[in-house]
């Protein structure tokens, strides 16, 4: 019996080694193909799946807990992780603009449609841009068939996006320098304390896994800042896979407004390897893929869902992908980058979304997307 429990810890630990080795080939791999910069992306996308994956720490989950069971934990600790980012990144930004840009976006009737939109879908699929990339690593089979309609999604909402934006929006409005770090910081507690007075008794206090969460994920996305030059997203790189697909099936993408910038044809021409949300896309995917293989807890069974769930997943993933290029983001892009670099539009998203999450949930039992037991 010891013999046999001594082979069966080896080749665990051989597996777990296999899968540091590869990682860290891949990250040479494309440090040495296509740049440094690259590889250091693609190390730090990991990190994103691995925090994300590792500490069960995403968006739609801590949403839900609080409107349903009024644990705010979650959402105070995305607030905490926001605020720790935005007192270096919104004076960084005042004093290297050229260099650096925020995720800045303004205010507008599509914006704002489509924040309530995205926050009523990624109940539906329970993720959000970053969910549905962390949940397809870690082979959760409803991401898996989210993920390449949100991409299609995603696309086809760009390719419309100044149609849409025509419908009327304010001008860019941003929080600038050192005062307007306070403000965000300030504001960021205010929100902190109504929910922490909306909260449950005895269940008002960040978990220590968040707060740990929260403080990594901080650490990663001034590291992708500095980096990238600019703030985590999720959203833009996938709709270029899918401009890709449809590039490669004889589609000509460069007659949309959208895809036909200058800057967007470049994308599209080189490859993905050099786009750096497509980098940070990748690793967290691959993180994800790492921790749940780590754990042995890969590949979970098919859930027993009704045909009309499997139909509701499919159409609510292609609407996470419009919904969120209509509202300059999903939660990483909107939310948490864009409050975390000064924008006005990142607190209109993130109350609209809010509104939508509400409705989401309540749309799940519906459409069966609860599970049979």
């Amino acid at each position: 019996m010891s013999a046999a429990v001594d082979i069966e810890t080896r080749t665990s630990g051989l597996g777990k080694a296999a899968l540091i080795g590869a990682a860290v080939a891949l990250v040479l791999s494309v440090s040495l193909f296509v740049g440094a910069r690259y590889g250091l992306l693609l190390l730090i996308g990991l990190g994103f799946g691995v925090v994300l994956e590792g500490f069960r720490f995403g968006f739609a989950g801590p949403w839900r807990a609080m409107i349903v069971r009024r644990e705010p934990g979650g959402v105070l600790a995305h607030l905490l992780s926001i605020g720790l980012v935005a007192v270096v990144a919104i004076p960084l930004l005042a004093t290297n603009g050229e260099e650096l840009l925020g995720a800045r976006a303004p205010v507008g009737f599509a914006m704002i449609a489509g924040a309530f939109v995205f926050g009523a879908c990624m109940q539906l699929v329970m993720g959000c841009g970053s969910g549905t990339l962390i949940n397809a690593g870690s082979g959760n089979p409803v991401s898996l068939v989210a993920l390449p309609v949100f991409a299609i999604g995603s696309f086809a909402g760009a390719y419309h996006l100044l149609w849409w934006t025509g419908l009327g929006a304010l001008p860019v409005i941003a929080l600038q320098g050192t005062s307007g770090a306070l403000l965000t910081v300030a504001a960021l507690a205010l929100v902190a304390g109504l929910l922490v007075w909306l909260g449950a008794p005895g269940k008002r206090a960040i978990p220590r896994r968040y707060v740990i969460a929260a403080v990594l994920l901080a650490a990663l996305a001034l590291a992708n800042f500095a980096v990238a030059g600019q703030p985590w997203g999720v959203v833009y790189g996938l709709g270029l896979w899918a401009a890709k697909g449809a590039q490669a099936l004889g589609a000509d993408v460069t007659a949309s407004s959208f895809w036909g910038t200058s800057g967007n044809i470049d994308r599209l021409q080189n490859t993905l390897l050099t786009d750096v949300t497509s980098l940070t896309n990748i690793g967290l995917i691959g993180g994800a893929f790492l921790v749940a293989s780590w754990r042995g807890g890969l590949g979970k069974g098919m859930p027993d869902l009704p045909a009309r769930a499997w139909i509701a997943t499919v159409i609510a993933g292609f609407l996470l992908g419009y919904s969120s290029r209509l509202a300059f983001g999903c939660n990483v892009g909107a939310f948490f980058s864009g409050i975390s670099t000064g924008s006005l539009h990142g607190w209109v998203w993130f109350a609209s979304a809010f509104a939508g999450t509400y409705y989401g949930i309540k749309l799940r039992p519906i459409l069966g997307l609860e599970g049979r037991k």
